[in-house]
């Protein structure tokens, strides 16, 4: 979600470019972290479409829907409402190099080198207990088309706790969770596709980086091998613009463990210091 702080001097935003695959932002000048502008569209009469299928065509995930729409039903908008689509964002307190992963946002940022251009998409990211790594810094080892998946033992088990069967490999193909397309990250995570129609902005992996499909294939084709990866968690991230403006951008922040994860309580957010001079308008020594 999107919050400004003070009703300060309007300033011109940049405007997202909208494909099928990612959303394309020029980078903001030196200074600047603030891109795109937030889209409002309505659901169109008759609607028989979830709200997965909005998000997919505005390259969102579904938690960022969610986060901009609080109420919307998750199985059937409804028709003649309107959905506000977060393009407008904050960019990570992070250098703009390779592939930068914000695991509280569910949002995967890629710099490609020599553009001035940022790209990014939504993810799927690990269960409460299976996390996705944080403040991990990495490097691309390698990439694989029809990659297969040998899950864990540990992974089994749980899956027979549910009544399921899952088999100690399962190969490529279309019934493979992993997609058509992996791209490892250190020795033990990935980033790849799915063979499901959901999941992309929840946590549903069994701690790799989950994305749609066409997504995937287009970071296959265009990350190269060696690329950096840095995984971070910032569900609070804020600027000052270089006209004075003031921006401040909050997501529901992860559960830490799995009693948080199935407690009713919120956790809490990150106040730091930095964050509290932000919002108090003081200048940091």
């Amino acid at each position: 979600m999107m919050r400004r702080v003070n009703i300060l001097c309007s300033f011109a935003l940049l405007f997202a470019s909208q494909n099928s695959l990612a959303v394309t932002y020029p980078l903001p000048p030196e200074g600047s972290r603030l891109v795109g502008q937030s889209l409002t569209v309505t659901v169109p009469d008759h609607n028989t479409q979830p709200l997965e299928t909005f998000a997919a065509q505005y390259g969102q995930g579904l938690s960022n829907m969610l986060e901009a729409n609080p109420g919307a039903d998750v199985f059937l908008p409804k028709p003649g409402s309107q959905l506000t689509i977060p393009q407008q964002l904050i960019l990570p307190a992070t250098v703009r190099k390779g592939i930068v992963v914000n695991v509280a946002e569910m949002r995967l940022y890629y710099y490609p080198p020599d553009s001035n251009t940022v790209e990014v998409f939504p993810i799927g990211i690990g269960q409460a207990g299976r996390e996705t790594p944080r403040n991990w810094v990495t490097t691309v080892e390698r990439k694989q088309e029809a990659p297969t998946w040998t899950p864990t033992p540990n992974t089994r088990r749980e899956y027979a706790k549910r009544g399921e069967s899952l088999p100690a490999f399962v190969p490529a193909g279309p019934d493979n969770p992993m997609g058509l397309y992996a791209i490892y990250i250190g020795k033990l995570y990935a980033i790849h596709g799915t063979n499901a129609n959901f999941g992309i902005g929840l946590r549903v992996s069994q701690g790799c980086i989950r994305l749609r499909n066409d997504d995937i294939k287009y970071l296959f084709d265009n990350v190269p091998v060696g690329t950096r990866v840095q995984i971070i968690d910032q569900p609070v991230k804020y600027t000052t613009e270089p006209d004075g403006s003031k921006w401040l951008e909050v997501h529901e922040p992860l559960s830490r463990n799995r009693a948080e994860y199935e407690s009713d309580r919120k956790v809490p957010l990150p106040v730091t210091p930095s964050l509290r001079a932000f919002i108090n308008g003081k200048k940091l020594m």
